[in-house]
């Protein structure tokens, strides 16, 4: 993909995903959403056992593997489904896509130029103090747009 299909794909998902923040509405409950769900409806385990095709032990397990954080995406869509709900899956960026990008193009543009700057310096070559933010976003521009920003840790 080209960079800017992929600047543009960045831009539809941060637009889809905005409405998601923010995400502190959606942490589980306590006990799992399944569960908080399932009480709600007053629905009983061995009822909802019914509704999955399962044993009702299985219930307790399936609650407590949402819980832990182990339970499966095929299992909690099922679940979901048995009690008429939906199960809604996506990944939000804490910033934005663009963010994430432009945030780590920064930090690779700093690194290589206070390379650079500790280099001349060293050699006695300086440039007197121009703009920061002008050469990082001009090194952004002319060297990291086309490299691979996430080769690196």
């Amino acid at each position: 993909m080209k960079p800017e299909a992929r600047k543009r794909a960045r831009e539809r998902l941060d637009q889809r995903l905005a409405p998601l923040k923010p995400t502190d509405r959606f942490r589980a409950p306590p006990k799992g959403w399944v569960r908080a769900v399932r009480d709600a409806l007053g629905m009983s385990g061995v009822q909802f056992a019914r509704r999955l095709h399962v044993r009702p032990p299985s219930i307790a397990a399936l609650e407590a593997s949402e819980e832990n954080e182990t339970i499966q995406i095929k299992t909690l869509r099922r679940a979901a489904e048995a009690l008429d709900c939906t199960l809604v899956y996506a990944l939000v960026p804490n910033d934005s896509l663009e963010g994430a990008v432009h945030a780590r193009a920064r930090k690779i543009a700093f690194r290589e130029l206070d390379r650079v700057a500790h280099t001349m310096k060293l050699e006695a070559q300086e440039t007197p103090g121009t703009g920061m933010d002008e050469r990082v976003e001009a090194y952004i521009r002319n060297n990291v747009r086309d490299r691979d920003i996430w080769d690196e840790p």
